[in-house]
């Protein structure tokens, strides 16, 4: 994912890192060539790479004493917000690509789950700090006070403005192998199989990660003689907002926890197998169903 959650990274924790060295500073060069001889790409145009490493707050409030303005000497005009749109494509598109060649033999599922793995907050923000870009982003004063340096969130949207820089700096190729050399050891942790797992986990990591609710699970029948009842569980999740509908799906199993896993499976796959959370094709919205084969557990 493999295991890339959030809690399997020590370095981010409750939105931040846990201390100030680990993302603002470390022993090494902190100039902007080292930056760039990290990163394996050398920019053309350094104003495109001023802004990449430009958040908002350093227009809005102006730089402070420790903005990260003095390492470049040109004046940043504009925030990183846009590039890090552009970037958040161009990255799906090669991690894609990259797992598609790597795995040839593997599902849509599996290449789907590792997908969502690798391009998320939380794997953007480890690959930011193992490379300490905390400490070359300009920013204004509140937002370095607040410990903007070490937020995963900010880091993690300053690695797709860096990608979607690089791209419009340097084309397609050029991003397409920092992704290959920055993402490299993620990639390899990606094992066959592996995909095959909690999917109750799995869907409330993903419902997690878009800020929506977490799943509900309600018993909607049991058949059949004790020894041999099924269960039948509907999984549900709430989207937001009174004008769309749930999201619904129904599992069964010989127990209450596998029906359960069934339901998620289900409703993991009608949502992100076709990466459409926020736009479910229109027949999402009622019950189909997932069986499993495990033994009788009446769990």
């Amino acid at each position: 994912m493999m295991d890339l959650s959030p809690a399997s990274d020590e370095t981010v924790s409750e939105g931040r890192t846990d201390s100030p060295e680990e993302a603002g500073s470390s022993p090494g060069e902190d100039s902007l060539e080292a930056l760039q001889k990290q990163l394996g790409y050398h920019f053309r145009s350094p104003e495109i790479l001023c802004r990449a490493l430009t958040h908002r707050s350093y227009l809005q409030d102006g730089p402070s004493s420790d903005s990260g303005a003095d390492r470049l000497s040109i004046d940043c005009t504009g925030h990183n917000e846009r590039l890090e749109f552009l970037g958040d494509a161009v990255l799906g598109l090669t991690i894609s690509d990259l797992l598609f060649r790597r795995y040839p033999e593997q599902p849509e599922g599996a290449l789907t789950h590792w997908r969502s793995s690798l391009v998320n907050t939380q794997s953007l923000a480890r690959i930011a700090l193992t490379h300490h870009l905390g400490r070359f982003l300009h920013m204004g004063r509140g937002e370095l006070l607040s410990g903007g340096r070490g937020k995963r969130s900010l880091l993690g949207n300053a690695v797709e403005a860096l990608l979607g820089a690089i791209y419009l700096d340097g084309g397609y190729r050029a991003a397409y192998e920092v992704i290959q050399h920055l993402f490299a050891g993620l990639l390899e942790e990606c094992r066959p199989g592996q995909w095959e797992k909690d999917y109750k986990s799995m869907l409330q990591e993903r419902l997690q990660g878009v800020g929506l609710p977490l799943p509900d699970y309600r018993v909607v029948s049991m058949e059949g003689a004790p020894h041999e009842r099924i269960f039948q569980i509907a999984c549900t999740v709430e989207q937001g907002g009174k004008e769309k509908a749930p999201i619904s799906r129904i599992g069964f199993g010989r127990s209450k926890r596998t029906a359960q896993q069934a339901a998620a499976q289900a409703l993991f796959t009608a949502l992100y197998l076709d990466s459409s959370l926020t736009h479910p094709e229109p027949e999402q919205a009622g019950p189909s169903t997932c069986r499993t084969g495990e033994e009788p557990d009446n769990r």
